[in-house]
């Protein structure tokens, strides 16, 4: 588990309307998930749907696949297959070309891993089903990146708009600007706001 003292004791003196959060939440257990492939895949599953709805279809899937998701295991799957647990069409497209692409592109996990937030999300954002979203979860969940803002997040939206009495859904930029003196920390920052409003990653619920 990493350490969060840093980013807690950063947020607690820039942010007084954070402070109470941690204090009531306590230390942040971000658990970053080091097999890239899977946080990829479970965020593309995520994509536009309920935490609840996601994890039903998760185990679906890891079930229909026989162990983890792995390149591997998606490959020897027929697209039929992958969509009866649940899946779009869409959905079944990218997941399958996620796999190809990491099996037959041997250095693409480790170039990835070694490359700035800028550089990966260069990486990422032209394969199919792979949005900004989705990369801040690549980014936050599977790479452990500390200064993450997934401005597109509704979760995180909506828990800033209420800690902060906001009169609507905060957008990209103004959210932006808020979240300035969360800086360099805005990945804990983050979970801290999802946190406030009772939602716990599928990483760590599962855990």
């Amino acid at each position: 588990m990493p350490d969060y003292t840093e980013a807690e004791n950063h947020l607690r003196s820039a942010c007084s309307t954070l402070r109470p959060v941690i204090e009531r939440v306590g230390p942040c257990t971000l658990a970053p998930d080091p097999d890239l492939f899977n946080v990829l895949v479970c965020s593309v599953v995520s994509q536009l749907i309920s935490t609840a709805a996601a994890k039903t279809i998760t185990a679906r899937l890891v079930k229909a696949l026989k162990g983890p998701i792995t390149p591997g295991r998606v490959a020897k799957r027929q697209p039929e297959e992958l969509r009866a647990c649940g899946l779009s069409n869409a959905k079944v497209k990218s997941i399958v070309y996620l796999a190809e692409h990491f099996r037959t592109n041997k250095h693409f996990l480790r170039e990835l891993t070694a490359a700035d937030d800028i550089a990966a999300r260069q990486m990422l954002l032209p394969l199919p089903g792979i949005g900004p979203w989705t990369v801040d979860m690549a980014l936050m969940f599977g790479l452990a990146r500390p200064d993450v803002l997934p401005v597109g997040d509704l979760g995180l939206r909506a828990g800033v708009r209420d800690l902060f009495d906001l009169p609507e859904l905060p957008d990209g930029k103004s959210l932006t600007k808020l979240a300035e003196p969360w800086q360099p920390h805005r990945t804990v920052a983050t979970w801290y706001v999802w946190r406030s409003r009772g939602w716990v990653p599928q990483s760590e619920a599962s855990a």
